[in-house]
């Protein structure tokens, strides 16, 4: 198993290594000196990190700290004892795996950040006529294996084994494999039921698509026979719950820094829901309890939901939000003091499952602390996913992406004619590197050998727009609908 985990892609070597010895060590350098992991300094993570004027986390501050609370649940599993003899069982847990895949997890989001997710997705299948549509997680495996070129091979990064098998938060296809899928099961695991809006289509959420499915099932290999196909490995286990933990935590401190959270309003909300949970405030909380009950039978328990609801409002509402944030010593070192105390608790609270339910994973927090994420995230969806005013932007940036999938594919149509202008050199670059993948399918009698072109440059521009920061994005639609009189974008040198 060990030298099964360490084993890189076909064609990658130790070239470039630098002063690691770790092969893991290796993988981690490799994502972090990536231009894709740059690029999350300008991507969404709840509101735009263009021109906002606000101090909020990124997509690349938050992979940071995904990375540190993922080394320290590995390391602090790796101190005990009985955990440590358990997940040798299940195939290792290396903190330099678990640091590198929580670098890698969010490589493939693309403009704006789960609004932009969406939006391209529905596209790509709708109009671009994908049936993989577009997936974060899979966008970002596919970068790793295929796209980023600053590993030793000819493509891809060349990590290891463990490393990509980590990086696979959902390990299957969007349909199709593996067989039974995940989107046809009773009970589906967490992220593997139909999309709600074409239950047809597979899986709402998957970490390869068709191109990447033999990159997975290599990946995987290693895990064979000691974990399910459907399972994450420990390592995917530990990056997906420090993934929980840091968005529960870092979200709740950024809006009560800018003074989006209200203590009013969480207060009325977190006090009203047992007194009157069917209207008014407490009812969404109460709708929250109703459906963990049902989706999540096998932890559930409302008394631990009570006392996630208690906790938090005793030291969110009560504490945190008692003083409006000011900007000064005093209010940065509550939020600093909140953010230590609840990390830690929350870590303490990851432990090893030797035969978890289906919508659970070998690494999980216990119940309390599972409960208290959830009511963590709650407050944030509640109070700033559901504003007015962030929806209003949204339906802007949802015009800006269908503005650009709809200019780039209108021109890789006109590319054939005498009088299209010149493509930017990089979006040639993915159609071409996509046509030999669709080639290959066609060969092997998945798609047919009629599609391979258009299905090349459907997949073209999802790679293209999906590379953009939320800047690039704005200025490219600028200049394909004549709004800008720049000559160059620097979305074109990409």
């Amino acid at each position: 198993m060990p030298a099964a985990r360490a084993a890189r892609a076909p064609g990658a070597d130790e070239s470039g290594a630098g002063l690691a010895r770790s092969p893991f060590r290796v993988d981690r350098d490799r994502i972090a000196a990536s231009p894709f992991f740059a690029r999350l300094a300008g991507v969404t993570q709840v509101v735009s990190p263009n021109g906002s004027g606000l101090l909020l986390h990124n997509r690349l501050t938050h992979s940071l700290q995904v990375a540190q609370v993922a080394r320290a649940i590995a390391e602090r599993l790796d101190d005990d004892p009985v955990a440590a003899q358990q997940i040798a069982r299940l195939g290792g847990c290396d903190p330099d795996v678990v640091e590198a895949a929580a670098l890698a997890h969010d490589l493939g989001h693309p403009p704006f950040g789960h609004l932009g997710e969406q939006v391209l997705d529905r596209l790509a299948r709708e109009r671009l006529g994908l049936t993989d549509g577009f997936e974060g997680n899979a966008q970002s495996f596919r970068i790793i294996t295929t796209i980023d070129l600053h590993g030793p091979g000819r493509e891809g990064l060349g990590l290891t084994a463990a490393v990509r098998a980590a990086v696979l938060k959902y390990p299957w296809a969007r349909r199709g494999y593996p067989d039974p899928h995940p989107s046809t099961a009773p009970l589906p695991p967490r992220g593997g039921g139909p999309l709600p809006d074409a239950p047809h289509a597979g899986s709402a959420k998957f970490s390869a698509y068709r191109t990447e499915l033999g990159e997975l099932i290599a990946s995987r290999a290693p895990f064979d026979g000691v974990i399910a196909p459907w399972q994450q490995t420990v390592e995917a286990a530990v990056m997906d719950t420090a993934d929980d933990i840091a968005y529960a935590i870092h979200d709740v401190e950024d809006f009560h820094r800018v003074g989006i959270l209200q203590q009013a309003g969480v207060s009325a909300e977190l006090s009203g829901w047992e007194r009157s949970p069917a209207a008014g405030p407490g009812s969404s909380l109460e709708r929250l309890r109703i459906r963990m009950r049902e989706r999540d039978s096998w932890i559930f328990d409302d008394e631990a939901f009570r006392g996630a609801v208690a906790r938090v409002r005793a030291e969110l509402v009560d504490e945190l939000l008692s003083i409006p944030f000011d900007g000064s010593m005093a209010a940065e070192r509550a939020v600093a003091e909140f953010s230590a105390r609840w990390t830690s608790r929350l870590v303490a609270g990851v432990h090893v499952l030797t035969d978890p339910p289906v919508r659970a994973a070998h690494v999980a927090l216990r119940t309390e602390q599972w409960h208290e994420v959830a009511v963590l995230k709650f407050v944030h969806q509640q109070f700033v996913l559901r504003r007015a005013d962030l929806a209003s932007v949204q339906r802007g940036q949802a015009t800006i992406m269908t503005g650009l999938v709809g200019g780039l594919h209108e021109w890789l149509a006109d590319a054939g004619t005498e009088s299209a202008p010149s493509l930017p050199p990089r979006l040639h670059d993915l159609v071409e590197l996509a046509r030999g993948e669709y080639t290959a399918l066609a060969d092997e009698g998945v798609v047919e050998q009629r599609q391979v072109g258009d299905l090349a440059r459907s997949r073209a521009v999802v790679d293209y727009v999906a590379s953009l920061t939320d800047a690039q994005a704005g200025a490219l639609l600028d200049v394909l609908t004549g709004r800008s009189a720049r000559l160059w974008t620097d979305a074109m040198a990409l």
